[in-house]
């Protein structure tokens, strides 16, 4: 039975993820991907030009997931500090259900792959943290229309700090979950830990 166009392409990525899941962190070859697959090589090499694309295939699949649904809770919630909030909590609800995906987060499984692929992981760090920022920008415009001083409102340098500091304990999360081997949850202690992260 002929797969759907794209359909083989979704399956080779679901399958290297399911492989990225496991505890050990093996680097994962093009070999063992078309063993368990039950395909050649060569038959991967038909879907994408290299395994570099493959993990550029699965970060396209974190960028989208993560960034839709921020804005989505940019765009329905309109309290700052609730969309902080959020954005933590799905971040680290999306590491928990994805644990393979998780390690791609933390550059772990992109150790001696393409440089770029590192580079864009950063990238994704770095975008997060500007939604983040937005999201404390926000908090603080509806701070000020409600009448609190001016000099009791965090500055524009201490939105970047904070949203700095609330991306480092979520990448800390993560990588804690990735080398516990998956055990230590990253939503464990969390609704306990936010109140001391504001």
């Amino acid at each position: 039975m002929a797969t759907r166009p794209g359909e083989r392409k979704l399956q080779i990525l679901q399958v290297l993820a399911e492989m990225l899941q496991d505890p050990k962190g093996d680097r994962i070859t093009t070999a063992a991907l078309a063993k368990r697959l039950d395909v050649s090589e060569a038959a991967l090499y038909r879907h994408f030009a290299s395994k570099a694309q493959m993990f550029e295939g699965l970060i396209e699949f974190i960028e989208g997931t993560l960034f839709g649904l921020a804005n989505k809770i940019s765009a329905e919630e309109p309290d700052g500090l609730k969309q902080v909030h959020s954005i933590l909590g799905m971040m680290l609800s999306f590491a928990e259900k994805n644990p393979g995906m998780t390690r791609v987060l933390i550059g772990d499984a992109l150790v001696n792959e393409d440089d770029r692929l590192q580079a864009r992981i950063n990238q994704l760090h770095d975008r997060l943290e500007s939604t983040l920022k937005q999201s404390l920008r926000v908090a603080a415009t509806a701070s000020a229309a409600a009448g609190i001083r001016s000099e009791d409102a965090p500055k524009t340098d201490e939105h970047a700090a904070k949203a700095n500091a609330l991306l480092c304990y979520v990448v800390g999360r993560w990588h804690q979950f990735a080398k516990s081997g998956f055990k230590r949850k990253p939503t464990d202690q969390w609704e306990r830990q936010w109140p001391l992260l504001l």
